[in-house]
């Protein structure tokens, strides 16, 4: 172990420049991967989860339950590496829940769902779904479309038909959930005394509307060297269109279905009602993010893309309106790691500065905390990982420098002995690299295997599973990760910066901080030396008390 850190302090001091170059490329690169990697406000802190989503209309739970939800139940227990499958039935609707273990990816989840989905024999007509993937944690934004002029039924229709199909081409965004409004709807109101008059029946009129709401293509007729497409056009687009509608000939006159029937504009039944402030129908959407994206890209995404709606698309009166942002929470708390981050890195450089009373040696010192922190944004970008107000606010600082203080107070006591020895001028003028290199290895191992130490009180966290390992993981690889980057710089870059700027005038100075600590560790200690009885008794009081 000498022989290895003795060569790693041989290789900086006599390669000082490709050190510091090193240095300086850990530096932007710990910059641009603190810029691009994802800020979480919170961790999510569920496994991978799949959900198969069927509808049914008009049946009943049991009937769904029955030949829907337990079929796909029986399906899904074959799927390799799942914990748990859950289900919830209603009245037109099955949702089954496939729960995987921890660390399984989501393209293998929904590729092992998918394959069994293709074998699965279920009502026809009936088509289950796989939801894209995202979490509970997904919900980034959330807005109302408000309008002077339009209707919630005109709004609902932009909502479904404009809105959610520009918003899910933004990279990163899973899904648009609307609520509240009318979906617009052509409702048929028959007759029964004119559909007797005419020797029809309902189901006459059901079987004309569906069989003239289709387009039918035709052959290619060419002429004059250019190819005419000829196709039947029949798709509905209006009202007019289905009062058009021929249902049957009665003595060579068709009947249409204004003729026995009254078509009008309404909407499907309502389940709810989404009411905003003093509005109490109003038309909202629910920006769902997927799972593994950086929220703060995909929200850039998504404000361009809304923007473009507002400004471009949209009509004039129509505007979407958030009150709610995950990029508000994002920036908090960003502000509030940052803030952190700073007070800490100025507090301990303040301490520092208190007790080595040298504006050099604080230096040296501090410079490790931005590296350290610099150096685990890089690893975590590597390792794919994010940062949250938990994983980055539990770094401790003191931790961190600890080896640095001890490296470069060694070294400072040492050249200081030196000067005393030599004089000041000799000492200016010699060369220091070899005293560096050997009183700096002997403070190196025990450096080392103190940083080894620490980091291998990190192991029972590393080895937290399901919740507790999505929650506390993130903060045991941050600063095992700080803690590996001050380890490297305290042995690398240290002792280059030693050489650089303790070359001259290196001497302690009267600190009465330090002689006021010694004095009262000092007076405490000769205390209890001198009264044993009464130390062990006060010991064994706090020890059962508690305190």
């Amino acid at each position: 172990m000498n022989k290895f850190i003795k060569n790693i302090l041989t290789f900086s001091l006599r390669n000082k420049f490709f050190v510091l170059f090193v240095t300086f490329v850990a530096v932007v690169a710990g910059y641009l991967s603190y810029r691009s990697i994802p800020i979480e406000a919170f961790p999510d802190v569920t496994n991978t989860e799949i959900t198969i989503i069927t509808q049914w209309p008009g049946r009943s739970a049991e009937e769904i339950e029955k030949f829907v939800t337990i079929p796909i139940e029986i399906t899904m227990n074959s799927v390799q590496k799942k914990t748990d499958v859950r289900s919830i039935t209603l009245f037109g609707l099955s949702v089954v829940k496939v729960i995987f273990e921890d660390g399984v990816d989501d393209a293998f989840a929904r590729q092992q769902v998918n394959n069994l989905l293709m074998n699965l024999n279920l009502p026809e007509g009936v088509d289950p779904e796989v939801e894209p993937p995202y979490g509970p944690t997904g919900e980034i934004y959330r807005y109302t479309l408000e309008s002077k002029t339009k209707s919630v039924r005109e709004l609902k229709t932009l909502q479904d038909w404009v809105i959610e199909r520009k918003l899910l081409a933004v990279p990163g965004i899973a899904e648009i959930v609307s609520f509240g409004g009318e979906v617009k709807d052509y409702e048929i109101s028959i007759n029964p005394s004119l559909l007797a008059n005419y020797g029809l029946t309902p189901l006459d009129v059901y079987s004309a509307v569906t069989r003239s709401n289709i387009n039918v293509g035709g052959d290619v007729v060419e002429k004059n060297n250019q190819a005419y497409v000829v196709r039947g056009l029949g798709l509905i687009k209006s009202k007019k269109d289905i009062e058009d509608i021929i249902i049957d000939y009665n003595k060579d006159m068709p009947t249409l279905v204004r003729n026995v029937a009254t078509v009008k504009e309404t909407c499907l039944p309502r389940l709810g009602q989404v009411g905003r402030d003093t509005a109490n129908n109003v038309v909202e959407g629910i920006v769902v993010m997927r799972k593994g994206e950086n929220p703060s890209q995909v929200i850039k995404g998504l404000k361009a893309k809304l923007d473009e709606l507002n400004q471009r698309i949209l009509p004039s009166d129509v505007k979407i309106v958030p009150f709610y942002d995950r990029e508000d929470l994002i920036h908090y708390t960003t502000h509030t790691v940052l803030h952190n981050l700073i007070e800490g890195i100025i507090l301990v450089t303040v301490i520092v500065f208190l007790f080595m009373a040298d504006w050099r040696t604080t230096l040296i010192v501090s410079m490790i905390i931005p590296l350290a922190l610099l150096f685990a944004f890089i690893c975590l970008k590597m390792k794919g990982m994010s940062a949250n107000l938990l994983s980055m606010g539990a770094i401790d600082f003191g931790i961190i420098i600890d080896g640095a203080v001890v490296m470069v107070e060694g070294l400072f006591v040492v050249f200081d002995k030196k000067a005393k020895e030599l004089g000041m001028p000799v000492f200016n003028r010699m060369l220091k690299s070899g005293l560096i290199r050997e009183k700096g290895t002997e403070m190196a191992k025990a450096i080392f295997f103190s940083k080894l130490i620490i980091i291998t009180a990190l192991l029972p966290i590393f080895s937290f599973e399901k919740v507790e390992g999505k929650m506390f993981s993130p903060l045991a690889w941050t600063l095992g990760f700080a803690l590996l980057g001050a380890l490297i710089f305290t042995l690398t870059l240290i002792p280059v910066m030693v050489k650089l700027l303790l070359r001259k005038n290196v001497h302690e100075k009267h600190n009465p901080i330090v002689n006021f600590f010694n004095n009262g560790v000092m007076a405490l200690f000769h205390f209890v030396l001198r009264y044993k009885k009464i130390t062990l008794i006060a010991a064994a009081f706090l020890v059962l008390t508690g305190i």
